[in-house]
């Protein structure tokens, strides 16, 4: 993944499982950046799209897993 990206234009992948690493990615990339940062911030936003779109999937799971 392209760290100067924008946040909101980083592509998210379309499997639970490439969901799930890139956010453990994305939380060592935040865990790392120091508080209150520029690249903490934008970790937070894309975790909260990866998670997001976690939900989403696994609403639409049969049977859901939420």
């Amino acid at each position: 993944m392209a760290h100067s990206q924008p946040t909101e234009q980083v592509k998210l992948p379309g499997t639970r499982e490439a969901l799930m690493d890139l956010h453990r990615e994305t939380r060592a990339r935040r865990n790392a950046a120091a508080h209150g940062s520029p690249e903490q911030a934008a970790a937070i936003a894309l975790l909260g799209r990866i998670e997001i779109e976690i939900a989403r999937i696994e609403r639409a799971m049969d049977p859901p897993l939420g």
